[in-house]
């Protein structure tokens, strides 16, 4: 259960284009700023001013993939969603019915040993499921070794039903994307940072606000049934930890830009609050119960009621604050969704001393 489970959010206010076809650019969208119980309205473009220096900005630089590729099962047509590369070359994947307006509908997965026939003539070969086998939507298949360029030539970014028409890929990357050497990246934008611009990025530094990257690749959520994340693949480098360390040492705030970011970042975090360099796999899933180690903040997009990553949001900033928050946004009608608005969650003041806080701690 999460704070937000009464709360419903009507269709027309998801966002269905990317905020440069509705306004004048990417940060052309509301920023709704949490600190504690009290809420403000702001531009995106006010962000530098809700700021101070010292504070540091963890962000995710995974590139989002083409994901969604057409593809055949027998007679059937099926759309495949790329999710997750996994470390003996398989991919994790899932299979869509196309909806014929350029969205896809769930499908049962698997079965075992199903062949699926790709463009140019390669095939994947699903293995086994991930998850509970009896009606598992994600499948570990055999894929051919050159997924990255197949992706690049016959795949899409995928595609909610929410949104009005395609898009191009650019619309789905980030200002802090970079490529990976082996071609992985994200299923799904990391969209939090989607509204950053380089000038934005440029008054930022200027005022004394670090940025601290690390990656985790995102894979296929599923809107439909709300299930917490599987294991993803991350990265926190050694520059990032001793800036995370650094900033909280000085009384600086540790603000991660998207769910992902905190998931990271956590996941390299100890018991003492240390961050430390990692990489690997992380299955954490932040909850109130377990509370967050390290970040102070966070910026985010504003997510579905019965979403699982809002009880991340709830362990940073507390229940009531989460509550509050969101009875603003809707009704002040900001838009949901990766092409929607922005949402700051901070602390009511500056940070005492480290302790591993709950989010009772905000509310």
């Amino acid at each position: 259960m999460t704070a937000l489970d009464a709360l419903r959010v009507p269709p027309e206010l998801s966002a269905r284009v990317p905020a440069e076809q509705r306004g004048s650019g990417r940060d052309d969208v509301r920023l709704l700023v949490s600190r504690g119980r009290a809420v403000s309205h702001r531009a995106f473009r006010d962000l530098p001013g809700e700021l101070r220096p010292g504070d540091v900005l963890v962000v995710n630089t995974s590139m989002t993939l083409a994901a969604a590729v057409n593809a055949r099962l027998g007679g059937e047509r099926v759309v495949v969603h790329f999710s997750t590369r996994g470390e003996d070359g398989r991919w994790a994947v899932e299979l869509r019915r196309p909806a014929g307006d350029g969205t896809t509908r769930p499908r049962p997965g698997g079965p075992a040993g199903a062949v699926v026939r790709l463009p140019g003539g390669g095939a994947l070969v699903l293995e086994e499921p991930l998850g509970p086998g009896e009606g598992a939507r994600l499948w570990w298949a055999r894929a051919p070794r050159d997924v990255p360029d197949l992706l690049e030539r016959h795949g899409r970014p995928i595609r909610y039903a929410y949104t009005e028409r395609d898009q191009p890929l650019s619309a789905y990357r980030t200002v802090f994307a970079v490529p990976s050497h082996d071609g992985s990246g994200s299923a799904e934008m990391p969209s939090a940072a989607r509204p950053f611009t380089a000038g934005l990025v440029a008054e930022l530094v200027s005022r004394g606000v670090q940025f601290a990257p690390l990656t985790l690749h995102t894979g296929v959520a599923s809107a439909e049934v709300h299930e917490p994340p599987y294991p993803e693949r991350f990265e926190v480098p050694r520059t990032t930890a001793w800036l995370v360390n650094a900033a909280r040492a000085g009384g600086g705030r540790v603000i991660a830009v998207g769910t992902t970011a905190v998931r990271a970042l956590e996941s390299a975090a100890g018991e003492d609050g240390v961050v430390r360099a990692a990489a690997g796999w992380t299955d954490l899933v932040v909850t109130p119960q377990r509370g967050v180690r390290v970040v102070d903040g966070l910026l985010t997009g504003l997510h579905e009621p019965e979403a699982s990553h809002l009880l991340m949001l709830e362990a940073v900033a507390g229940r009531e604050a989460l509550r509050l928050g969101y009875a603003e946004a809707l009704g002040h009608r900001y838009l949901w969704h990766e092409f929607g608005d922005a949402h700051l969650l901070l602390p009511p003041a500056r940070k005492a001393p480290y302790a591993p806080h709950r989010g009772s701690n905000y509310s």
